[in-house]
C-alpha cells in the first residue's frame, strides 16, 4: 500500500487491530442468523509525510449508508461545544447575514441550526440519508452526497461559495484526503475561512486511545502533517487550537494559500515545535504502540473475569463506535457484559456489531441495577456520569478502561 497523502511505500506498522467488522454496522435479531463480514484493522505510518493511516480495505459507501446510525444531537455536551464554537466563530470573523456557511459532514444539523438561529444563509452537506432527514426537519438545507471536487465545482459555478466552511470531525473519514483539501479550497471564497476539527495523534499515543481506530477513520493526524497536506493543496494554516472533545483534538484554521490575508498566529508555530520535540517525525515515535494498547486489553479483561468469577453483573454504556473497536479486539462478549445501554432511539434493541452484544435503553439499567457500569465512550464520562448518577443508589460503580482500566 503507499501513503494517501504522498504515494510513499508504507513499510512500517504502527497498529494492528486484527479482523473487525464495521463499527457503525448495527446489527438486527435477523442479521444474527446471517454471516458478518470482517475486514482487517492495521494502521501503517508514512515515514516521509508521517501520516498515520489505515489500510485500504473497505469502501466509504458501505461505511456511511444509508442507514448510518451516529446522530451528533444525541449528546447534550456535543450540542453545547457546537453553540460555542458558532458563536465564537461567527464574532470573530464577523459572519452574518451577507455572508454564506456551509458545513461538510453536516450530520443531523446539531451545528447548523445555530447559524440558522442567527439567521446566517447555510447549507450542509451529508451523505447519510438517515442524518440528513433529521437535518432537513429542522429547516436546514441538505445536500445529500459525499463531498468531492466535482461537487465543489459544481457549487462555485451556481454561485454557492463559502464565507465560512466547516469541516468537523470528517478529515479523518476521507479516504482521500488530497481530493478533500482541494475541494474545500474550491468551495472557499476568496477571503473566507475553513474550520477542521480532528482528534490529535500526540493524544492517541500518549493516552492509549486505540478504540479511536476504527475503519470509518482513514487518517490519524498531527498538526504537522496536516500543515503539509493544506499546503500542498492550496490552502493555508493561520491558526490552532487544542480541545478537550474526543480526548483531546485540533481546531485548524485555514485560508485560501494564494489570497488569504491573516496573519500565521503564534500558536501554530508553538504546537509544531511541541510535536517535533515529542518525536513525532521519529520512526521510534511509532514503535511500542501496539504492547500498550495490549496492556490495556488484558488488564480489562481480567477485570470482566473477575467480576464474573465473584457473580457481578457487568453491563455496558454507549454502543459507540470506539466501543465497539474495543470490544471486539478484546473478543468480550455477553457472557462478560451482558447488554449495552444507549439513549440514540435508531441504536436500540439492535446488537452490537462483532460482540453481538444487546443495546438497550436506559429502563433496562433501572431495572437490573448492575453492579458495574463500563462507560464505552469515555469522552463523554462526565456528562455520562451526571445522568447515570443514580446508580450510586444501589452501589453501581463506574468503570474506565482508558488510559488504564480502574472503577469509582
Amino acid at each position: 500500500m503507499k501513503c494517501r497523502h504522498c504515494d510513499s511505500l508504507l513499510e512500517h506498522t504502527f497498529l494492528d487491530l486484527g479482523f473487525a467488522p464495521p463499527s457503525n454496522a448495527y446489527l438486527s435479531a435477523e442479521d444474527l442468523t446471517r454471516p458478518e463480514i470482517t475486514y482487517p484493522l492495521k494502521i501503517k505510518v508514512c515515514e516521509l509525510c508521517w501520516l498515520v493511516q489505515t489500510e485500504d480495505c473497505i469502501n466509504t459507501e458501505e461505511l456511511f449508508n444509508h442507514d448510518y446510525a451516529y446522530f451528533s444531537s444525541c449528546s447534550q455536551s456535543w450540542l453545547k461545544h457546537a453553540k460555542t464554537y458558532v458563536d465564537k466563530v461567527t464574532e470573530r470573523f464577523n459572519i452574518n447575514k451577507k455572508n454564506t456557511v456551509v458545513e461538510i459532514a453536516a450530520n443531523d444539523g446539531y451545528l447548523l441550526q445555530y447559524i440558522k438561529e442567527k439567521n446566517i444563509p447555510c447549507y450542509g452537506i451529508e451523505p447519510t440519508r438517515s442524518t440528513g432527514l433529521a437535518a432537513k426537519k429542522k429547516g436546514i438545507e441538505i445536500i445529500e452526497s459525499f463531498f468531492s471536487k466535482q461537487i465543489a465545482l459544481k457549487l462555485k459555478q451556481h454561485g454557492r461559495q463559502a464565507d465560512l466552511l466547516i469541516a468537523n470531525n470528517v478529515l479523518a473519514h476521507v479516504p482521500d484526503i488530497n481530493d478533500f483539501v482541494k475541494s474545500v479550497a474550491i468551495l472557499l471564497k476568496s477571503d473566507g475561512v475553513a474550520t477542521f476539527e480532528f482528534p490529535h495523534l500526540l493524544n492517541l499515543v500518549k493516552y492509549n486511545q486505540f478504540d479511536t481506530i476504527y475503519h470509518e477513520h482513514f487518517s490519524y493526524l498531527s498538526l504537522t502533517t496536516i500543515q503539509n497536506i493544506f499546503e500542498k493543496n492550496g490552502l493555508s494554516l493561520f491558526d490552532v487550537e487544542e480541545l478537550p472533545t474526543h480526548g483531546g483534538s485540533l481546531r485548524t484554521y485555514v485560508q485560501l494559500k494564494d489570497s488569504g490575508q491573516r496573519h500565521i498566529c503564534q500558536s501554530v508555530t508553538l504546537l509544531l515545535l511541541r510535536e517535533n520535540s515529542e518525536g513525532i517525525t521519529s520512526l521510534d515515535y511509532y514503535t511500542g504502540f501496539q504492547e500498550k494498547v495490549n496492556q490495556v486489553k488484558n488488564d480489562f479483561l481480567k477485570f470482566l473475569i473477575r467480576a464474573n468469577k465473584v457473580g457481578k453483573t457487568v453491563v455496558g454504556y454507549g454502543a459507540a463506535a470506539k466501543g465497539n473497536t474495543f470490544l471486539n479486539y478484546a473478543g468480550v462478549g455477553s457472557d462478560l457484559l451482558e447488554f449495552v445501554v444507549d439513549r440514540n432511539p435508531a441504536k436500540q434493541y439492535k446488537f452490537l456489531p462483532g460482540s453481538h452484544i444487546a443495546i438497550l435503553n436506559e429502563e433496562k439499567l433501572k431495572q437490573t441495577q448492575p453492579d458495574y457500569v463500563v462507560i464505552l465512550p469515555w469522552n463523554l464520562r462526565t456528562e455520562i456520569i451526571e445522568q447515570l448518577s443514580y446508580i450510586r443508589n444501589w452501589g453501581g460503580r463506574f468503570v474506565i478502561a482508558f488510559p488504564t482500566s480502574h472503577s469509582w
